[in-house]
């Protein structure tokens, strides 16, 4: 439907001139060796209702197909899992939420301890040998 009006409103601002050669070339499109069976668009005030909504059922359908693309959608939900995941990581570790009571205090503390445990300070003392258990466990 909309086609149709553009159609029409652009028939309409087009000058005498222009509107000749563009009559020629719908005809001579239309007298061609192949002859048209359709022509689009078709005038929806002369269709019933049950056709109307068969072209505009066709015709969303083919936009759908037109405008598919994936490696896009790809792009903007791996973006928007990012985006998610980042803030609700800042949230939980390195946000300062000024109360008392921080609700991710367990978690935060948990963390930072196990990365604390990587740091090279605390990397030697996990690698220190604990001999008497090694004897100890020799004697058995």
């Amino acid at each position: 439907m909309f086609p149709t009006l553009v159609r029409r409103t652009a028939e309409k601002a087009t000058s005498s001139l222009l509107r000749n050669t563009a009559s020629t070339a719908l005809k001579s499109a239309s007298t061609g060796p192949y002859k048209l069976k359709k022509v689009w668009p078709p005038d929806f005030t002369k269709l019933s209702e049950k056709d109307q909504f068969r072209f505009e059922r066709r015709y969303k359908r083919r936009l759908k197909l037109a405008t598919v693309r994936p490696r896009w959608d790809k792009f903007i939900k791996l973006a928007q899992l990012f985006s998610m995941i980042s803030v609700l990581i800042y949230t939980v570790l390195f946000m300062d939420w000024e109360q008392e009571n921080n609700p991710f205090q367990g978690i935060r503390d948990r963390f930072w301890d196990f990365f604390g445990a990587l740091t090279p300070e605390q990397r030697h003392q996990r690698r220190t040998p604990d001999i008497e258990a090694i004897t100890n466990r020799k004697q058995i």
